[in-house]
């Protein structure tokens, strides 16, 4: 899929990803951590994290909300970006840290992270589509290899703000 179509696809669901994002920060995660996405090929009850990060170039702070799996203890998010030839801006952010702020319902965590490789990659990609169907489209849509985060928290730390966000949301 070109960037184009994937930008077109984000500017129809634009003021649902903003409405979303909001009613998550403004309830401190008490909404917005379980969706139904079933409209757009996801399941009636999706779970979706909140991660937070720093611009590589701007130095802004972000959050996004992004949906995830667990594995093993191991939060897992998915840089589809809707199947675009381009990764997220989110994924090339945290690729420069050795961390990254994570957001799962009310609790909030400092994680490291990391890219699963080989066997485990497969067994994780599958998993994730079938948390969200829609990623194997999305796959098959672009040449690049789409990456898979997983995230482990190292230690609690307060639930994410709207305040905390200096930056426009990305993608």
């Amino acid at each position: 899929m070109s960037d184009d179509s994937s930008a077109a696809i984000r500017d129809t669901r634009k003021d649902w990803i903003s409405e979303h994002r909001d009613m998550y920060l403004r309830s401190g995660g008490a909404q917005g951590h379980i969706m139904d996405i079933s409209a757009v090929g996801g399941h009636g009850f999706t779970t979706h994290c909140m991660i937070r990060y720093t611009g590589r170039k701007s130095g802004k702070t972000f959050i996004t909300t992004l949906i995830y799996g667990d594995i093993g203890g191991e939060v897992v998010i998915v840089a589809s970006k809707g199947g675009a030839d381009h990764h997220p801006a989110w994924y090339l952010n945290i690729r420069d840290s050795e961390t990254i702020d994570f957001q799962v319902a009310t609790q909030a965590f400092r994680a490291t992270w990391r890219e699963p490789e080989g066997e485990e990659r497969e067994r994780v990609w599958a998993f994730m589509c079938q948390v969200f169907p829609a990623y194997a489209g999305y796959q098959q849509s672009t040449d690049r290899l789409i990456p898979l985060v997983m995230m482990k928290a190292i230690e609690p730390i307060d639930g994410f703000k709207a305040s905390d966000a200096t930056g426009e949301r990305q993608y």
